[in-house]
């Protein structure tokens, strides 16, 4: 008995409010119906009963309506969920494919490159073979044209065949005053002992401090101590309406009459004009780095391009100038 009541308990803690009220509405009728047989009142207790019997398929009706709704409910949601595992099904299709795609693609690309990369190892190595020997040739030039009293200093952004043509364009036109601006160590070493042969004069004239004493050293060591190195600090300067950095000008006093004039760096080409350029003697020649352009009208002070050097070089000069034609040194390495 005891185990019942509990399990009715049990299952009557999982019952809702209005199931548990419905049951106890079934119950107290029928103990009224149980009561008014007992006492003789058979009206009232075929009127409780009637109760019940109404009473019970409206509760089937209520159950069976619920049950419809839940049932309904769970095909809604199923179908939501159908729904949804066919569109992260799509996604997934979709992404998939265009992963592909995108492999694909990828792969092709690769495929070309290495195509693009097979035929150009062949031609790229046979070009910078050909880069290295010309240079090893500039090279074997040089100190076959000049015997060092001292190891060549090493570094700089020259490389020998831009050596060699200053070399061999300073011994051709012997000029009497050279001066070189931003000259690195091994230009100002080549040129000196280019110089030194016809009396030449070398000015090196060099923005920073420390790379100017080193360069003092190096000339030393050769025992070229006819060269000048000036130290010329950083200074603004305007040139042709706009400021540029260049060097501080009163570092250039004195010179003049200059028969060779070297710019390195394409940028330094206008300011070098503009305050070198009037300084330049009767013949005298501007060596840049080429490609270059200069207009007459814009500083340019006449000068036209002559002709190409050995290395990275051009020579500016007046087109009439004698001098522009004189003394082409030989240029073995092209």
């Amino acid at each position: 008995m005891r185990s019942k009541l509990k399990r009715l308990i049990r299952a009557a803690l999982g019952l809702s409010r209005r199931q548990v009220a419905g049951l106890l509405g079934a119950a107290i009728v029928g103990l009224g119906v149980a009561v008014a047989s007992a006492a003789g009142r058979a009206a009232l207790a075929t009127s409780l009963l009637a109760l019940l019997l109404v009473a019970l398929p409206a509760g089937v009706v209520h159950l069976s309506r619920r049950l419809g709704r839940v049932t309904r409910a769970n095909r809604e949601a199923v179908r939501e969920l159908r729904v949804l595992v066919e569109q992260l099904q799509r996604r997934v299709i979709a992404a998939v494919e265009k992963e592909r795609l995108a492999a694909g693609d990828r792969h092709l690309e690769l495929t070309e490159t290495l195509s693009r990369a097979e035929r150009l190892t062949g031609r790229g190595a046979e070009l910078l073979l050909r880069e290295q020997t010309r240079e090893i040739e500039a090279l074997f030039q040089l100190f076959q044209q000049v015997s060092p009293r001292a190891p060549m200093p090493a570094g700089g952004s020259l490389n020998p065949t831009d050596l060699l043509g200053l070399h061999n364009l300073a011994v051709g036109r012997r000029p009497a005053l050279t001066v070189v601006l931003g000259g690195a160590g091994p230009a100002a070493v080549w040129l000196g002992y280019a110089l030194a042969e016809s009396g030449g004069r070398l000015v090196v004239v060099e923005l920073d401090q420390a790379r100017a004493e080193a360069i003092r050293g190096a000339l030393h060591e050769h025992g070229l101590a006819a060269v000048e190195v000036r130290h010329a600090p950083p200074a603004e300067l305007t040139v042709d309406g706009r400021s540029v950095d260049w060097y501080d000008v009163d570092a250039l006093d004195g010179l003049t009459g200059i028969d060779l004039l070297v710019v390195e760096g394409a940028d330094a080409v206008a300011p070098a004009l503009h305050v070198l350029g009037r300084r330049l003697a009767d013949g005298g020649a501007v060596v840049v780095e080429a490609p270059t352009h200069v207009a007459p009208r814009q500083g340019g002070f006449g000068l036209t391009e002559q002709r190409r050097v050995s290395g990275r070089w051009t020579v500016l000069a007046h087109p009439q100038s004698p001098a522009a034609a004189a003394g082409k040194p030989a240029e073995a390495v092209k």
